[in-house]
Formats: structure tokens, C-alpha cells, sequence
């Protein structure tokens, strides 16, 4: 009676193991899929290796987003655009202003006014929302307030 429960506590064992083994040999199949017949050594090796290479392209890549993050605030962002008559003698709002400024309200204001003679250009530089060396006239600091205002 004793002999007969040792036996089938050994034919289950042994079937165990043989579940076991045709497990771990489709998993070591499934990983040595495609790789020419190398050994499980060299494949973890190059894993290995991936893996620290895929490392240090991450590391460089935090690097460069930190970069990009910490100048993306001196890039144009905003923008104000105004258009409007200064003369009365020309018809509709040809002329205009454009605010560009960047996260920190610095950049140009570029003023076009249009006459029947011609259209005048004029720029002025524009240092934390304020002119760094010309007074702004009304429309011009509308412009610049419209741009401010833009997040």
C-alpha cells in the first residue's frame, strides 16, 4: 500500500517536472528566437549591453529636454497684431503692429505705416514688456498688452 502512494507521489512529481521543463525550454526557445543559434550567455550578454546603451541614450536625452526647457522661455511666443488708420486721408486699416515677444514680455514691436505715398517700417526693442530706448505710442502699447496677455 505503501509502495503504491511512493510511486504515484513520484509519477506526479515526475510529471511536474516534465511540465516544468517543456516550460522552460519553450521560454529559452522564445528567447533564442532569431539569434542564429547562440548561446543563452551570449544573448544575455548583448542584452546586458542593449540595455547600458539604451541607458545612456536616455541620459541624453533628459539632458537635452532640460536644455531645450531651460531656453524655450527666449523663444518667440507671443504675438500681438494691430491693425489700424493713423492718417485720415487713406481708407481702411492698412497699417499695423506686431508684438513678438517671447515667455519673458522681451522681443520687438515692428510698426508698418502706410501713407499714399509709401509705408514706413519701424522697429523697437522691447526689454520685460517695456521699450528699451523709444517711448511706445497708444497703439503700439495695445499691441504689446495683447501679446502679454497670451500664456
Amino acid at each position: 500500500m505503501i509502495l503504491y502512494l511512493i510511486i504515484s507521489i513520484l509519477i506526479l512529481w515526475s510529471a511536474g517536472l516534465t511540465v516544468y521543463v517543456f516550460r522552460l525550454k519553450k521560454n529559452y526557445l522564445t528567447l533564442t528566437e532569431g539569434s542564429n543559434k547562440k548561446t543563452l550567455d551570449v544573448i544575455l550578454t548583448n542584452l546586458v549591453h542593449d540595455q547600458q546603451k539604451m541607458k545612456e541614450d536616455i541620459a541624453k536625452l533628459v539632458a537635452r529636454c532640460a536644455k531645450i526647457e531651460k531656453e524655450e522661455g527666449y523663444h518667440i511666443q507671443k504675438i500681438g497684431l494691430l491693425r489700424f488708420n493713423p492718417f485720415k486721408d487713406t481708407g481702411g486699416d492698412q497699417s499695423f503692429i506686431l508684438a513678438l515677444v517671447d515667455a519673458h514680455n522681451t522681443g520687438i514691436i515692428i510698426t508698418a505705416l502706410y501713407s499714399r505715398t509709401g509705408t514706413r517700417w519701424y522697429t523697437k526693442r522691447i526689454i520685460k514688456g517695456e521699450s528699451a530706448e523709444h517711448q511706445l505710442s497708444d497703439e503700439e502699447k495695445k499691441a504689446l498688452h495683447m501679446a502679454a496677455e497670451l500664456k
